[in-house]
């Protein structure tokens, strides 16, 4: 028998948004974009730091749900709080392109004569975001981050969130998993690490440069999909950067004693 979600049951949740069949707990979204670019010092030819953020956000007339939603991204993706959308994206690229004038014009004027420490300078900061149907009554939401801020290279982030469209929520693992489901799937999650990189075992994952300083942990950032559970791990989480953004996936069969299934 079936274990049942603790505080939710998605097999009632409704279509997803954007899904246009005219079901009322359906969600809409629009794309919100802002951009900004502020050269580090009043000379011709600076360097810049640009932001452009694209972000899906649910539109007014979900209400409440609309509200809950964007809260979460605007918090989620740009730490910022008590805001609307709109004025989060503001405040983020205002903030953003200021701490880089102040923390680092004053270091940029002792380079400025090298040549090749003038790429160090050119700061950018990109969010792109976009929503996709779920498991049935799921929005999930990518956002993928994209940041240079100096050093040998760029940052690149994907950030998934799933949402409740009755309701709104942002759902966590411990909405959709049973209690104490955390064992269970943390040596599942490892042995999919194992397959996908073709190791032997969890030490041989240790000496290719996996989980070399901690130990197997599901993640929040997860995608709610129609048929399977991707789990998704950024640059360094579980793994050294060459090894790039690691996804595991696994299906509702192979979790079926950890999540509800719909019949």
């Amino acid at each position: 028998m079936k274990r049942i979600l603790r505080g939710l049951s998605l097999c009632m949740m409704l279509a997803a948004c954007g899904s246009g069949n005219g079901d009322d707990k359906s969600i809409g979204f629009e794309t919100l974009t802002k951009e900004k670019t502020v050269s580090i010092t009043n000379e011709s030819g600076a360097p810049a730091c640009s932001v452009r953020l694209e972000l899906a956000c649910a539109k007014e007339s979900a209400g409440e749900r609309a509200k809950a939603i964007n809260n979460a991204v605007a918090s989620q993706l740009l730490n910022m709080e008590g805001l609307s959308l709109k004025q989060a994206a503001d405040s983020f690229a205002n903030s953003y392109t200021r701490g880089y004038v102040k923390n680092f014009a004053p270091l940029y004027r002792e380079d400025r004569n090298d040549p090749e420490k003038r790429a160090w300078y050119e700061y950018h900061y990109n969010i792109n975001s976009e929503t996709t149907d779920g498991r049935e009554g799921v929005t999930i939401y990518t956002a993928i981050v994209d940041y240079y801020e100096g050093g040998a290279h760029g940052i690149n982030q994907k950030i998934v969130m799933n949402f409740d469209n009755k309701t709104g929520k942002l759902l966590t693992l411990r909405d959709i998993f049973v209690p104490g489901f955390e064992q269970r799937l943390n040596e599942m999650l490892l042995n999919a690490l194992v397959e996908k990189a073709d190791a032997k075992d969890e030490s041989d994952l240790r000496d290719r440069g996996y989980l070399y300083a901690m130990d197997m942990f599901a993640p929040e950032n997860f995608v709610l999909g129609k048929k399977s559970v991707t789990f998704v791990y950024n640059h360094y989480e579980i793994a050294s950067y060459d090894k790039g953004i690691i996804e595991l996936e696994l299906s509702y069969d192979d979790l079926e004693e950890l999540i509800e299934l719909d019949d």
